[in-house]
Parts: structure tokens; C-alpha cells; sequence
């Protein structure tokens, strides 16, 4: 496999490892301390192992098919991000039909660090989209 595959690769699961752990940190902090009167039908930790899982994958694709000389990247992003959004909704589905009074928390608990998780992967692959000009 390509040396320059495997050292992007590496550097980018250590980023996204220190990510999850430092958002995860904190947002377990905030809801133990702020919002425990709430019960949540999701775990926080599930909510982080989807999100690490799904970025990754997305990351991994995309990091292969440029170091094969693939660099029209940006379409493996687009389906990435719309298979990933037909995941979370998935994912989302048991809360949604369940008969839990009040959803917005889970919700909340979920898109936030989607949207979080979304701005670490355009970042991390707008460096593959500049290198593509």
C-alpha cells in the first residue's frame, strides 16, 4: 500500500481520535453537570462511535482514491456525506418511532457533534480538493 496513504492516513486518526475524545470529554461534562435530569434514549458514547466511524470511512475512501492518482475527489465526498446522512437518519429512526415525550434532547445530543463532525471532515478533505487545483 502507498507510504504516503498510510502516513495521511495515520495522522488523520489521531486527529480525529483527539477530536472525539475532547468533544466527547466535554460534552459528557456539560450533560452530567447541566442537563441530567434529561434521560436519553441514545448513549453519548454511541452517538461518538457513529460519528467517528462514519468520518473515518469517508476519510479512508477518499485518501485511498487520491493516492491511487484518482484526483477528482469531490464526487466520493458528496455520496460519502449523503450515504452518511441516510445512516443517521437510520440511526436516528428507533428514537423517532419510539414514544419518548420529549426527542429534542437526544436530537440536540446528536447533530450538534454531527455538525462538528462534518466541519472536521470538509476541513480535513478541502486539503485534497486544493491539492486537486
Amino acid at each position: 500500500m502507498n507510504e504516503i496513504f498510510k502516513k495521511r492516513q495515520l495522522s488523520f486518526l489521531l486527529k480525529l481520535a483527539l477530536l472525539t475524545f475532547l468533544v466527547a470529554g466535554c460534552h459528557l461534562y456539560l450533560f452530567s453537570h447541566f442537563f441530567s435530569q434529561f434521560t436519553l434514549f441514545f448513549p453519548i458514547w454511541q452517538i461518538y462511535l457513529f460519528h467517528f466511524v462514519t468520518v473515518c470511512l469517508i476519510y479512508t475512501v477518499i485518501n485511498y482514491k487520491f493516492s491511487n492518482g484518482n484526483t477528482v475527489v469531490f464526487n466520493y465526498f458528496m455520496v460519502g456525506t449523503l450515504i452518511k446522512m441516510i445512516l443517521a437518519f437510520l440511526f436516528l429512526l428507533p428514537l423517532l418511532l419510539s414514544d419518548l415525550e420529549s426527542k429534542k434532547p437526544d436530537v440536540m445530543n446528536f447533530f450538534i457533534p454531527y455538525f462538528i463532525f462534518l466541519a472536521f471532515e470538509i476541513f480535513s478533505v478541502n486539503i485534497f480538493l486544493n491539492k486537486e487545483q
